[in-house]
């Protein structure tokens, strides 16, 4: 009996210590001590355990301080122990969730999807200067607002270029974001949807480093809305003429 002293605990393969955040979240025994699980949407699958939302709000956290972290340091700065700190949670408490930094940078990816996708204009009416006005907003966004987590995702894809481990992840996590703006253009009257959304996406990316972290990074004058809905509009109907 003393060896299933803690069965209701966390499984016998998570490390000790991170046994003190195991025991503030009850809910979270099962996709836990399942590394795969735990790379691959961690926060979608943060929310399925029974039992409330510290799971879900805590994956979510670390997920979301990684990112800042990769950001502002890059990858050299992204450890378990700095999350913890950057986090104010206690010790252990990113490595109980995910345990290699493989796993640590699977979720960064994930989140940035998520966090795309929530601010992408996927629900637009089928006219094209309505999506390029909401799509230059969020061009706009993510220059301004968003800027942080753009850059973090360049690095990341870097990384992933170079790590065999996270290209799944990052594929996987693009092609969601892509998937939805391909509903948006077929909306438009795209006939090839998906190679009309890869296209946009590509263009985009290019804005987007270009401006973070290419040749005018530093030479661009601060983004300006009318000026990138404008430009929407010529990416918009560039690719619906390419594809239609």
């Amino acid at each position: 009996m003393p060896p299933r002293k803690q069965p209701a605990q966390k499984p016998a393969a998570e490390p000790p210590a991170t046994a003190p955040s195991a025991a503030s979240n009850p809910a979270a025994p099962a996709p836990a001590p399942r590394e795969p699980a735990a790379v691959r949407r961690p926060t979608a699958e943060a929310a399925a355990p029974a039992g409330g939302e510290r799971a879900p709000d805590r994956r979510t956290l670390i997920a979301d301080t990684a990112i800042g972290l990769v950001a502002s340091g890059g990858l050299r700065g992204l450890t378990h122990r700095a999350v913890d700190g950057a986090a104010g949670l206690p010790a252990g408490s990113t490595s109980y969730y995910f345990r290699t930094r493989t796993a640590l940078i699977g979720a960064c990816c994930w989140r940035l999807a998520e966090l795309d996708v929530a601010d992408g204009p996927f629900d637009l009416p089928a006219d094209r200067d309505a999506a390029a006005r909401a799509f230059g907003a969020l061009l706009y966004h993510w220059l301004t607002a968003g800027r942080q987590r753009q850059l973090a995702r360049f690095e990341l894809s870097l990384e992933a270029a170079r790590n065999p481990e996270l290209e799944p992840d990052l594929r996987e996590a693009g092609l969601a974001v892509r998937a939805r703006g391909a509903a948006v253009l077929a909306a438009l009257g795209a006939r090839a949807p998906q190679e009309s959304a890869e296209l946009l996406a590509a263009w985009a990316d290019g804005l987007l480093y270009d401006r973070l972290a290419g040749a005018l990074a530093h030479s661009r004058p601060a983004p300006d809305p009318a000026e990138l809905t404008a430009t929407a509009r010529r990416m918009i109907d560039a690719v619906l003429e390419t594809t239609v």
